[in-house]
């Protein structure tokens, strides 16, 4: 695939971010809402199959429903013709980081601390889908990303379903259901699975991070498989032994055989992270070492089998002979065994004291500058260990949130503690919204980790965009913090231009921003020629697509001038005769 290509008419796929047996993921940048995406092309020979493609929308546009902060985000789905065949592929929210596969192959195992937060995290995400009806079902180190400001975010949910469902075989879909080293023992026997394969799976992931590998790993799938479902895994403490006797007890809960004995929700495990972090007591059974699984003896032998008819015959006579001295022999090994244990914990502690070195309390470092941690830990004897930075409070930063060995601990003198420091909140800049729909400007800022509230205002934009926001785009703000949004309502306020000259009227309407102007005169008396005399539309807001209407006055013609009267016509008639008369001339002979 070349850089140029499009997915959908809005998804540019750019270079490849990573691969698997079942996809691979590209960078790519949604022209349309100019953001960065990744999308998740499905492998062709996957995508043959129509009863699948249909299956994978559906379970592809669930996952999309799930909301939440450590989850990465589904934005959508689609398909797309490649060399011929119609390719399913998934529009995901992109992650600035690495994912926990690459992490463990940089730190080969985590402080156990750090490896219980990132676990609860990712309890957390699989709560709230267990909560919406959705089983990952895949959930491994390669499933899960750490960001670049140290959030866990959880990513493929639902997609094994869309896969396992339309597979025949176990073979067939292994590359795609699941890597066999996370399989639930009812996945690896092909039984139906719910929330509680998701906490087995979550198990297997603590114990890799703890111990630096799975707990079961073998030449093949199927060797592995045949051992999540007949043998029990080492604790972790046997592996490495900074993993105290609690979280053993976490971790071999969570991948207990039968689902009935493990957490029966992901909550649950999220409970005892909490807990065993805090150092509160955990609901989960402390494992007890070999060492002592080996000195307890029951109260009573457990029951002998009964003989049949004809044996309680025959030894009847030789147990009554024997019967006394057997209980003899009983009396004396019962009291030298408990002899024995009482010794023990009497003289192997006194012993163990003299050869063991000092051991010192861990001090509380919460709270305190790196400064004041070291010169804690050097009054205790103690050293400081390896430091590394985590999201906090803004009070937090530049103190320490955390420690291992935690507070009151007995360490030996000498041992370095690790503490992690806050680095204050996590920033974000608030992504280009302005001229997006109020759905669009939504799923942008849900993106950015930011939340929005939104405000009608008038403007000439279409009513439903957004036309500002405060802060503004392009600001960088905390993360989770609430962005004002303003979206136009689509209309302005219409002036009452009435009562004025023509000329002002149509000034100040195309200042509000109305253009379409229609003007009507009429003869009108009453009103200086050339006012507005009427307004339609007149109400308090208008689209300024409207036409407003303007009835202007106009002068009335002026009136004929008046007839002449009658007796003004006699005595013009009168003069002209006496005028005519005097000036004849006389007759002859007169």
């Amino acid at each position: 695939m070349t850089q140029s290509r499009v997915f959908g008419g809005r998804y540019e796929l750019g270079s490849l971010l990573g691969y698997g047996g079942m996809a691979e993921v590209l960078h790519g940048r949604d022209t349309r809402l100019g953001r960065d995406v990744a999308v998740k092309v499905l492998r062709s020979d996957l995508a043959r199959d129509q009863t699948f493609q249909a299956r994978f929308r559906r379970e592809a546009q669930a996952a999309a429903a799930l909301n939440h902060p450590s989850i990465v985000a589904v934005y959508d789905t689609g398909a797309d013709t490649v060399d011929g065949v119609t390719t399913p592929y998934i529009v995901m929210e992109y992650v600035e980081g690495r994912t926990l596969r690459d992490l463990l192959k940089a730190e080969k195992t985590l402080q156990p601390d750090q490896a219980m937060r990132i676990t609860s995290e990712i309890c957390a995400a699989l709560d709230f889908s267990h909560r919406n009806g959705i089983v990952h079902r895949d959930v491994k180190p390669g499933n899960v990303m750490i960001t670049n400001s140290g959030r866990v975010k959880v990513m493929d949910f639902g997609i094994a379903r869309a896969v396992s469902d339309s597979a025949a075989t176990m073979t067939a879909t292994a590359a795609v259901i699941g890597t066999a080293q996370y399989l639930s023992p009812e996945q690896a026997r092909g039984e139906n699975v719910d929330a509680r394969s998701d906490v087995y799976a979550v198990g297997c992931v603590l114990y890799e991070l703890l111990t630096g590998a799975p707990p079961f790993v073998g030449d093949s799938p199927v060797a592995v498989a045949y051992q999540h479902v007949r043998e029990n895994p080492k604790p972790p403490s046997a592996v490495n032994p900074r993993v105290s006797r609690t979280l053993d007890a976490i971790v071999l809960k969570a991948l207990s055989k039968n689902p009935a004995n493990r957490y029966q929700s992901a909550a649950q495990m999220q409970e005892d992270l909490s807990r065993a972090l805090e150092g509160r007591p955990v609901e989960a059974t402390p494992v007890m070492t070999e060492e002592e699984a080996t000195t307890v003896i029951p109260t009573t032998p457990p029951p002998p089998v009964p003989p049949n008819r004809s044996e309680r015959a025959a030894a009847y006579d030789e147990d009554e002979r024997k019967s006394g001295s057997h209980k003899a022999i009983w009396a004396v090994v019962i009291v030298a065994v408990i002899a024995a244990v009482i010794a023990a914990f009497i003289l192997i502690p006194k012993l163990s004291a003299k050869d063991a070195p000092p051991k010192v309390a861990v001090p509380s470092l919460t709270g305190l500058s790196v400064d004041q941690a070291t010169a804690a830990l050097d009054s205790a004897g103690l050293k400081l260990g390896k430091q590394t930075a985590a999201v906090s409070s803004p009070g937090e930063k530049g103190k320490v949130i955390s420690q291992d060995p935690s507070s009151d601990s007995k360490v030996t003198k000498g041992t370095a503690v690790d503490i992690q420091i806050g680095s204050g909140p996590s920033t974000q800049t608030i992504p280009q919204i302005v001229g997006l729909s109020k759905d669009d400007a939504q799923a942008a800022l849900t993106a950015a980790h930011l939340k929005a509230t939104f405000l009608d205002r008038d403007s000439a934009e279409p009513a439903g965009t957004v036309v500002d926001s405060s802060p503004k785009s392009g600001e960088q703000v905390v993360e989770d913090s609430v962005v004002t949004v303003f979206v136009s309502t689509g209309q302005l306020t219409l002036p009452n231009v009435v009562g004025k000259d023509i000329t002002s009227a149509q000034q100040i309407l195309n200042s509000a921003g109305f253009n379409n102007i229609q003007t009507t005169e009429v003869e009108d008396a009453g009103h200086a020629a050339g006012s507005v005399v009427a307004q339609d539309p007149v109400t308090p807001k208008a689209a300024p697509t409207n036409t407003i209407n303007l009835t202007v006055a106009k002068a009335p013609p002026a009136p004929p001038p008046p007839p002449p009267s009658s007796s003004s016509s006699s005595s013009s008639s009168s003069s002209s005769a006496a005028s005519s008369s005097s000036s004849s001339p006389p007759t002859p002979g007169a």
